[in-house]
């Protein structure tokens, strides 16, 4: 006989009646396990998890009012309220069973038992348990989606050589399974090609989870990247899917991959194996199903050699790898995007169509867009807001900004040209971290991060 994956819980005070219903159970079930007593019951469960709850509704000899019974069981919907307990008593009564039942019991069994009952019974709330979870997850999902829709990044543009290759091999990735690498320097839309893939995927119609791995201290990746149960550490409440679970059945996006220590490397490389991740608190697994895309602005080969990532893991993620020159490498894309970008933000601040002059376009052209993508698009936006005219001239244009001063000063690092975006974008704010954060294109956390990295 094959045995149904799930684990039961027995609590009752009669050794006969917990051994009898540990034989029966563990021929139909993978997991039958017993209390004597519900004095530990909370600990238990903060230990392990249960499909099924079997709770006796007296402890204390000589009660026979059912009490003791509705007590653990609102201690038990109060510690889980998705708990599902099946109650079980020599002293049935129709109202005992009515108002269990009202307080949250799944139903209610009489002793002496009938096996074929029982095991109906427990079959159906392990499918009832089954079906919530179900639904809880795809709630997360839909909720998760919403938001992403609302943050939906733009189409890829581009028409120049590099791009047209970059499209092709997109077409030919998007249909499989297979994990990805996009590398490129900060700003050129690695996160929009990720969001292309993913659309042009057969996983299109599921929800795409992008992280910034940048944003995650060492001691949230875990609890956000694979959730917790209730209980696991002082502020878990509830219990919470992590991003990778939310990301069941669709794709996940790491960004800045380059960025995990060696430590969280490992445990990443674990759920990439095994397929499968363990919530914070929990110990059983739950396999997943996801199609993984990573992004870096650094050389995970140079990190490979200085031992900063581990090469296991490189062959894992870089099955097929997508590098996105930088902006001045291919200047056709230049207006392309720019007009995209301008028609974008005319509809967003209800402005008449701008329309670009040809010396606008000369120097947006000439310049270098050290900010790559980002900055052009934020310099787009900036001019639809303050222009009241409906041509854009060079004047429009403002591109004299701190990147330019830092390469004249031969300041070539990528961390000190983003240092100074960071200075800049804060001081043009007056410190406010919300507009900051804006101009810079990315979350506000993620600016926190970068201010405490770089020392600001």
């Amino acid at each position: 006989m094959t045995l149904t994956e799930s684990s039961i819980l027995i609590i009752d005070d009669n050794k006969e009646i917990r051994e009898s219903l540990e034989l029966f159970l563990m021929r139909h079930f993978t997991i039958a396990e017993s209390l004597d007593s519900p004095k530990n019951l909370m600990y238990t469960l903060t230990s392990k998890s249960y499909d099924i709850i079997l709770l006796d509704m007296n402890f204390s000899p000589g009660k026979h009012s059912g009490n003791e019974g509705l007590f653990w069981l609102r201690e038990i919907l109060h510690f889980n309220p998705d708990a599902v307990v099946i109650l079980i008593t020599a002293y049935g009564k129709v109202k005992l069973a009515v108002k269990a039942i009202k307080e949250g019991a799944f139903d209610f069994i009489l002793k002496p038992w009938e096996n074929e009952k029982l095991l109906s019974t427990i079959k159906a709330g392990i499918k009832y348990n089954k079906s919530k979870k179900e639904v809880k997850e795809l709630t997360e999902q839909q909720i998760n989606y919403s938001q992403q829709q609302n943050n939906q990044e733009s189409f890829v543009i581009g028409t120049s050589l590099a791009m047209r290759k970059i499209h092709e091999l997109i077409k030919k990735v998007a249909k499989t399974d297979a994990n990805i690498l996009i590398t490129g320097e900060n700003g050129t839309g690695k996160e929009v090609i990720a969001r292309d893939i993913h659309r042009k995927s057969s996983r299109n119609n599921k929800l795409f989870m992008a992280v910034d791995l940048s944003a995650l201290t060492e001691s949230l990746f875990e609890s956000e990247l694979f959730g917790y149960k209730k209980g696991a550490f002082t502020d878990a409440k509830e219990d919470r899917a992590g991003k990778i679970e939310t990301a069941n059945k669709g794709t996940l996006f790491l960004d800045e991959i380059g960025n995990l220590s060696p430590n969280l490397q490992s445990k990443l490389l674990t759920v990439l194996q095994t397929k499968s991740i363990t919530r914070l608190g929990d110990i059983e697994s739950k396999p997943i199903d996801f199609r993984l895309i990573c992004a870096t602005n650094k050389s995970l080969t140079k990190l490979i050699k200085n031992e900063n990532f581990r090469e296991d893991l490189f062959f894992r993620i870089n099955t097929v790898q997508i590098h996105i020159p930088p902006l001045r490498e291919r200047k056709e894309d230049i207006l392309p995007l720019s007009e995209f970008f301008l028609h974008q933000y005319t509809k967003k601040y209800n402005k008449p169509e701008f329309k670009l002059t040809k010396s606008a376009e000369a120097k947006l052209e000439k310049y270098s867009w050290p900010g790559n993508i980002r900055e052009l698009k934020h310099s787009i936006e900036r001019a639809v807001i303050l222009s009241n005219e409906q041509y854009l001239t060079a004047e429009n244009f403002d591109l004299s900004t701190s990147f330019d001063k830092a390469l004249n000063k031969e300041v070539l690092n990528l961390n000190d040209i983003e240092k100074i975006a960071i200075q800049k974008a804060i001081e043009k704010t007056g410190g406010n971290m919300s507009k900051a954060s804006e101009i810079l294109g990315i979350s506000r956390t993620t600016l926190y991060f970068k201010i405490s990295k770089y020392g600001i």
